[in-house]
């Protein structure tokens, strides 16, 4: 049965969608059947594995007009990788979702027989806590939270870390955090450096080893609609996320 991991975290700008697309991409590249779900209105998973994103189908058609799953799926350009598409419509989801009955469990009943035709299920959340990260949580079996090596890193943490333990408590037991990574780090900083340290006393082994470095390449990729490992596949960014994928098959 495959693996449903959300990518997560209530603060936008922290390099969410970059890392689901290029762990999702490594996953792939490793021989893994993979499916990345964008979860987001805004489509950025979606624009960053495909020149395209006008799709027939998206997200949106298998929660709220009971399209099968199966024909909204699309392949990508990486081999063994495919894409659930967002799309605009996704904005008033939550609005549409609010009167249903068991409303947090939507998205696990759509995609919970995915399990097994993909050995990885990667889930791109939105920049909030609201009903589309809440259905997001209890689909999954773990999350990663990427956090920006920046001043306000662990503001609203707390407030994620919560809801994680409540929905494993209340709606899916099974729900864990399997890490946080650092992304955007400039070791030649010391407000990076005091900002890992930082980290590392909150969440002690949870943190990854992996930091995601901030890069041009990585900032760049997603213009060509392409992830790292096939844009720039030597570059700092790529190894950043081969070593992240390598830690995520250890834990898992």
């Amino acid at each position: 049965m495959g693996t449903i991991i959300s990518i997560i975290n209530q603060k936008g700008g922290v390099g969410k969608t970059t890392t689901a697309v290029n762990l999702a991409a490594c996953l792939a590249d490793k021989g893994h059947r993979t499916l990345l779900i964008d979860e987001d209105s805004q489509g950025n998973s979606t624009s960053g594995l495909s020149k395209s994103v006008d799709f027939e189908k998206s997200l949106y058609d298998v929660l709220l007009d009971d399209e099968p799953v199966e024909n909204a799926i699309v392949k990508t350009a990486v081999k063994k990788l495919h894409l659930l598409p967002a799309s605009i419509d996704l904005a008033g989801a939550e609005i549409e979702i609010a009167p249903l009955p068991d409303r947090e469990s939507l998205l696990k009943k759509k995609i919970e027989s995915l399990r097994e035709d993909y050995e990885y299920i990667l889930i791109d959340c939105p920049p909030s806590l609201g009903l589309m990260t809440l259905n997001a949580l209890v689909a999954s079996d773990s999350i990663i939270i990427p956090i920006q090596a920046e001043f306000y890193a662990l503001e609203g943490l707390s407030q994620l870390v919560k809801t994680v333990q409540v929905v494993s408590r209340r709606m899916n037991p099974r729900l864990h955090i399997l890490g946080i990574l650092l992304t955007m780090f400039d070791g030649r900083t010391n407000l990076s450096l005091q900002v890992a340290e930082e980290v590392k006393k909150y969440f002690g082994s949870k943190v990854f080893r992996t930091v995601i470095p901030r890069t041009v390449k990585l900032s760049e990729a997603p213009s060509f609609g392409e992830p790292i490992l096939t844009y720039a596949p030597k570059s700092k960014g790529a190894e950043a996320y081969k070593k992240l994928c390598r830690e995520v098959l250890k834990r898992e």
